[in-house]
């Protein structure tokens, strides 16, 4: 029934890519607010879509939390080449993408507490949030220090962990300003003057 006639298919497919962008990103706005744990009918009311909708998307809550984690992913690897193409400077990019980056984290420890249960599934993700945004980073990195703009000697996965363990404190301190010393480490990439 939802996908109608050949002449009505199409136009429901992009609505249903619609419904379940909006359930996606009002779901990762929610869980960041109010933890993995949210009620179903928040995450429907927020993305102004029934709560039949997010069954008929994401049969289960873990299906969703997952589609969540990959949406951040993908939102976040696009975001890289986008920013590299817009932003004045290399540098700038990777400053402003390490911020998105901060953001996706943020989505990234409430999933994980949850996922952890299901060992194989949380693996997977992790894998594929490595494969996927660990070349993103490093091509901001090669071209910051390609500009002359950064220091070439920091690898892309040692500075997202260095980000990362500086985002772990956020969750249980409301005085702890994880963004402010992520700030601080991509600054430390910067050339000194000499």
């Amino acid at each position: 029934m939802n996908d109608g006639g050949s002449g009505g298919g199409r136009p429901k497919r992009a609505d249903a890519r619609r419904n379940e962008e909006s359930l996606l990103e009002a779901a990762a706005a929610l869980f960041v607010t109010s933890g993995v744990a949210v009620p179903v009918r928040e995450v429907a009311a927020r993305a102004g879509v029934g709560t039949a909708t997010i069954y008929r998307h994401f049969p289960t809550r873990a299906d969703l939390i997952i589609a969540v984690y990959r949406h951040q992913v993908e939102a976040c690897a696009e975001a890289g080449p986008a920013l590299l193409a817009s932003a004045p400077t290399p540098y700038v990019a990777l400053e402003r993408w390490i911020d998105r980056f901060v953001d996706f984290l943020v989505t990234k420890h409430g999933l994980a507490d949850v996922l952890r249960s299901d060992n194989a599934g949380f693996e997977a993700l992790h894998a594929h949030f490595l494969d996927r945004l660990v070349p993103v980073c490093a091509q901001l990195l090669a071209a910051a220090a390609e500009s002359g703009e950064i220091r070439s000697d920091v690898e892309a996965l040692q500075l997202m962990r260095g980000v990362g363990n500086l985002c772990i404190g956020a969750d249980d301190d409301p005085r702890y300003d994880a963004r402010r010393l992520v700030a601080l480490l991509v600054a430390g990439l910067r050339h000194t003057a000499r």
